[in-house]
């Protein structure tokens, strides 16, 4: 493993202060890696910065010095984008947490890259705003990070990905130089829009060190339905049925299996009675009266088709809090059978065959594999978990999952989808990028890696090898 030359550990120190480098084994382990656990942590030292200065000179010694540097931000990352296996130095930005320069005309409000998404959510609501981008990692995921894997989550079919919420932002290349980027402008036709460039680049072309978010309004008391439903294919006409009538702010689903299980682990009850195949989570705004109406009467039609077999609806605020943590707790919940996972997608209406071929070749080939399936259908997006046989070694799961990978990826290419719907590439998808990017497509994000980060330090050997 590579190691940093004394001469490097000096300037290091000089630049953020010896309290600001970690070098003990605990931090090491901690910010060297993210949720997926692919591989053991092994970063030679974490620097921490406090400002964008800091940064640049750090990635300057960087550049200079041929020292790989890995981004991190939350360390939620589900694609291995945050790890640091081989002596990198992991630049933390943790420190540069921080909100200002509200703008109530504009809407709009920079962050540090090291804002929680929570904290960013929390400060909105008390400006009388809204920032919509929202998902089950928003208590410890930064805004520097999702900006950099384009976060998608819970409400996408109304408001969007994250990059639809960024109106500007600074830069710092594998050069050391600071772009700032669009500048909050709701219309700038001049030239190229390199910040689209940034987002979802998983940290390989530069250092996000500030970020101009865009805000919205508040949605109008949301009501959240929760429908049992047969199949997969009936989860779409109910899909059509409520979208032809109503604006949804969230349309997700999640199977039996995996409502079982929450069930079991996480003291909730059950929404109705009936256990049905799927369940589709359903939230809108409750503008007027006829909203509920119109929501109620859309209910009454799906069940006369025999496509809903039950359903409930909140009553109260807190109670779609419940309805929603039958959904956003899944993840938590199945962890402890350290699940192989897979964020893939297709154009909505080719969910229910997609999703079909994909649990035939997995069940057919590994009968004894439980699969849990949920996601952001109303976006073509499914989450596939393959749950870990307890006497399983993990040796042994990992081989035959990297078979499953294969055979899934495959299948999304049949579909012309995307091996990553929003968690990224980084490293554990990288050998499949070609499943969704043509030869000519990563040998241009190839050239642009190399204007952008000429030293090749930037996140080395993230999204594609050079």
């Amino acid at each position: 493993m590579p190691t940093l030359s004394d001469a490097v550990l000096n300037e290091l120190t000089d630049i953020v202060g010896p309290a600001r480098l970690l070098r003990e084994a605990d931090d090491l382990a901690t910010y060297g890696r993210d949720w997926t656990r692919f591989a053991e942590p092994r970063p030679s030292a974490i620097v921490l910065p406090g400002s964008i200065d800091e940064v640049q000179a750090i990635v300057r010694l960087a550049a200079r010095e041929g020292v790989a540097l890995v981004p991190s931000g939350g360390r939620t990352g589900l694609s291995g984008g945050a790890l640091a296996a081989g002596g990198e130095l992991v630049l933390a930005l943790d420190r540069m947490n921080q909100i200002e320069d509200f703008n109530p005309v504009d809407r709009t409000v920079r962050c540090g890259p090291g804002v929680i998404t929570e904290q960013l959510q929390t400060y909105a609501e008390e400006q009388g705003l809204f920032y919509p981008v929202d998902f089950a990692s928003a208590g410890s995921s930064q805004i520097g990070g999702n900006i950099a894997t384009n976060a998608g989550g819970i409400k996408v079919i109304r408001y969007g990905m994250t990059r639809d919420w960024v109106a500007g932002l600074k830069v710092v290349t594998g050069t050391g130089e600071l772009l700032d980027l669009n500048r909050g402008l709701a219309k700038n036709n001049a030239g190229y829009d390199l910040r689209q460039l940034i987002i979802g680049a998983e940290g390989t072309l530069g250092i996000i060190v500030e970020a101009t978010m865009q805000l919205a309004r508040p949605p109008c008391d949301p009501a959240v339905m929760v429908l049992g439903v047969p199949d997969m294919p009936t989860v779409m006409s109910v899909l059509q049925t409520f979208q032809e009538k109503m604006d949804l702010t969230a349309f997700e689903f999640f199977s039996e299996a995996a409502l079982s299980k929450v069930i079991e682990h996480q003291g909730l009850t059950r929404p109705f009675e009936t256990a049905t195949e799927y369940y589709a989570l359903i939230e809108f705004e409750q503008r007027t009266p006829e909203d509920l109406e119109q929501a109620m009467a859309l209910f009454e039609h799906c069940m006369e088709q025999g496509w809903v077999l039950d359903g409930c609806i909140s009553q109260s605020l807190a109670q779609a809090r419940d309805l929603w943590r039958l959904r956003e707790d899944i993840s938590e919940t199945i962890s402890r059978w350290t699940p192989y996972k897979n964020d893939i997608s297709t154009v909505t209406s080719k969910v229910p065959a997609f999703l079909a071929d994909v649990e035939a070749v997995v069940t057919e080939a590994y009968p004894d594999f439980e699969i849990i399936w949920f996601g952001h259908i109303g976006d073509g997006n499914v989450h596939l978990n393959v749950l870990k046989p307890d006497g399983l070694p993990m040796e042994e799961f990992q081989r035959r999952c990297g078979e499953v990978s294969q055979w899934v990826f495959e299948i999304v290419q049949r579909y012309e989808g995307s091996v990553s719907a929003e968690h990224g590439v980084g490293l554990l998808k990288k050998d499949y990028l070609h499943f969704s990017r043509s030869d000519a497509e990563v040998a241009l994000m190839k050239q642009i890696k190399q204007l952008f980060d000429p030293a090749g330090i930037m996140n080395p050997g993230k999204i594609f090898d050079l």
